[in-house]
C-alpha cells in the first residue's frame, strides 16, 4: 500500500511564498556531480543559486 505524502509548507495559504532550488555541485576530489536541494523564500532565490 502506498503512503500519501502531505506537503507541510502550506500553512494558511502561504505555501506559494517558497520555492524549491536545486543546485548542482561538482566534487573537487572525484569530479562527480551531486545535487543540493533547498526550500527558500521567493525573495532569496537568487542568493541561494549564487551560493550565498
Amino acid at each position: 500500500m502506498a503512503k500519501k505524502v502531505v506537503a507541510t509548507l502550506k500553512v494558511a495559504g502561504k505555501g506559494k511564498e517558497y520555492s524549491k532550488v536545486i543546485t548542482m555541485i561538482k566534487s573537487p576530489v572525484t569530479g562527480a556531480y551531486s545535487f543540493k536541494e533547498q526550500i527558500v523564500p521567493n525573495d532569496n532565490v537568487k542568493d541561494a543559486i549564487a551560493g550565498k
